[in-house]
């Protein structure tokens, strides 16, 4: 009887922890597919070369837990966030290109075309 009193505490606890832990994760918010975002091929395109090289340190709706600021409407705003420069397509191409202050260029990695395909994505968040 010792034996249960000492081993049923800590079993309840584990399983509160597991219960816990299951519901925490009902959270998460399933990723959309390309076609259910809407996306055009060029759009799609952009998204995977989105999560190739731009999600490391850029979330697409939070800055939380990244280097670099939330890309969420970012051609929504006149001005970009950081720098204050123009929110149009030739400013974010030229720092997608040779990087900025922080952030590496990815013009040696990514075509002009791609940068365009990129571009195009990013309009859409």
């Amino acid at each position: 009887m010792n034996f249960f009193k000492l081993i049923f505490p800590g079993f309840v606890v584990s399983m509160a922890i597991l219960a816990l832990l299951a519901f925490a994760g009902c959270d998460v918010e399933r990723r959309k597919s390309n076609a259910e975002l809407g996306l055009n091929p060029q759009q799609a395109e952009g998204r995977k070369l989105y999560d190739d090289y731009c999600d490391r340190c850029h979330e697409a709706y939070s800055s939380r837990g990244k280097k670099g600021p939330r890309l969420q409407g970012v051609f929504k705003q006149q001005y970009l966030s950081i720098s204050g420069l123009p929110a149009s397509d030739d400013r974010v191409a030229e720092i997608v290109k040779n990087g900025r202050a922080k952030m590496e260029g990815f013009g040696q990695v990514m075509t002009d075309q791609q940068i365009q395909n990129l571009l195009a994505y990013l309009h859409t968040l």
